[in-house]
């Protein structure tokens, strides 16, 4: 049975002059651990901070409903093209530059946005924060494996533990912040940029630092990350892990962008909608360490993708009945659904029997994922304002669980890539 501690990575597969090297000294290793929180902190802000706000967005751009659901779909798409090219950035500048690099693209990029004037500067703005955040988002693991070799369990607990937190503190938060500073939504959307600032100054000590490790000019380690791929390709878990991954996603950051605006729609304030997506991603603070470690000692995952399944449709069904009068269960429910995240990140992890081919099916699950996952707050917004309300677009929603759960079935078989192909 494989390790439940890193479903991506593991000491494992840790190259042997990453091993042998002499040990950081205490200070690096503190700084390197502060940057990590800091970064996984900024991975989220961008896109939740957005979703209570969006109405008041949409009023001051003057958006459309359709053009509101293209700048919901941005994130997948962002980090579906910008992630491809963080391994090769950090095969040539190092991984902890790139980092930093991104961490300076969130803060500018959240800085611009409420303020360059336009729909199509809004989006060029958030593009340039969500690249950082795509970047970033790869490499994190690239640097515990870098720097903790032995904690690689540990420091990813670490790190998802801050990003879940980056993601609910920014939902809950950005409408009282906005009111405190005077109720203007480009007030209440500039703010998270000072956060990201913060995050880039751990990272400039380890600017010139290139490592032995992955991401960090070891070309052993990098070269299946980029080799052709075809056998993956030929996979039927591959695929059926791609498809679980991309719709978990669909229906992650339809949640993150339109959830408040249900809320907000059915007589719910602003504020409480905010604390009500708050919740649903805080939920995934706890989960994120329960369910990987439960999915690895199972031989197959399949029950755990229909149980989170159920409780999405569950949620869907009082979302459409009772929006506002079971607001805060309907939030836990949803909740629990998002959580099949960690479960496809510990799934990759256990359908691949080499460090190659978890990082080869890693690559391709995910990239393909957002990609599928870029279509659905876009054709959700086109829905809303066609349908006037939110009957269609939560069918939409329910239906995506659907096929969510046969891929999820189908990935969570016991067997591995290696045996398919």
């Amino acid at each position: 049975m494989r390790s439940d501690e890193s479903p991506t990575l593991s000491p494992a597969a840790t190259p042997a002059r990453a091993r042998s090297a002499p040990a950081p000294s205490p200070w690096v290793l503190r700084t390197v651990i502060l940057g990590l929180v800091l970064a996984a902190l900024n991975l989220r802000p961008a896109i939740t901070s957005l979703g209570p706000l969006l109405e008041e967005v949409r009023d001051g751009l003057h958006m459309s409903g359709s053009v509101a659901g293209v700048l919901t779909s941005v994130p997948p798409l962002c980090f579906a093209l910008f992630g491809f090219t963080a391994p090769r950035l950090a095969r040539r500048f190092g991984a902890g530059a790139v980092v930093c690099a991104g961490m300076v693209a969130i803060a500018v990029g959240l800085l611009l946005r409420p303020f360059v004037g336009g729909t199509a500067g809004f989006l060029a703005a958030s593009a340039l924060a969500l690249m950082g955040i795509a970047v970033s988002n790869v490499l994190m693991p690239v640097i515990v494996k870098r720097w903790f070799p032995d904690r690689v369990g540990t420091m990813t607990g670490l790190y998802s533990m801050a990003l879940a937190l980056g993601t609910a503190l920014a939902a809950a938060l950005t409408v009282p912040l906005t009111d405190a500073l005077g109720g203007n939504w480009r007030t209440g959307l500039v703010v998270w940029a000072a956060l990201a600032a913060v995050a880039v100054l751990p990272w400039l000590p380890l600017v010139r630092d290139r490592g032995r490790g992955p991401g960090s000019g070891q070309p052993a380690e990098q070269a299946p990350q980029h080799a052709p791929a075809p056998r993956i390709t030929r996979s039927r878990t591959s695929w059926a892990l791609a498809c679980f991954f991309g719709l978990q996603a669909t229906a992650a950051y339809i949640t993150m962008q339109w959830m408040p605006q249900i809320f907000r729609d059915a007589g719910v304030s602003a504020g409480t909608a905010g604390v009500l997506l708050a919740v649903t991603m805080a939920m995934g603070v706890p989960l994120a360490f329960v369910i990987p470690r439960v999915a690895a000692r199972l031989k197959n995952q399949g029950p755990i993708a229909l149980v989170l399944g159920g409780c999405g449709l569950i949620g869907y069904a009082g979302l459409y009945m009772a929006p506002a009068g079971g607001a805060w269960l309907w939030a836990l429910l949803l909740g629990i659904a998002n959580c099949a995240f960690p479960l496809a990140l510990t799934m990759i992890g256990m359908r691949a029997r080499t460090g190659a081919g978890v990082v080869r099916l890693s690559a391709f699950a995910q990239s393909t994922g957002y990609l599928i996952a870029a279509p659905g707050p876009l054709l959700v917004g086109v829905l809303y304002q066609h349908s006037g309300g939110w009957g269609l677009p939560i069918a939409l929603m329910a239906g995506l669980l659907v096929p969510q759960m046969v891929a999820g079935v189908l990935a969570g078989r016991d067997r591995t890539i290696e045996d398919e192909c």
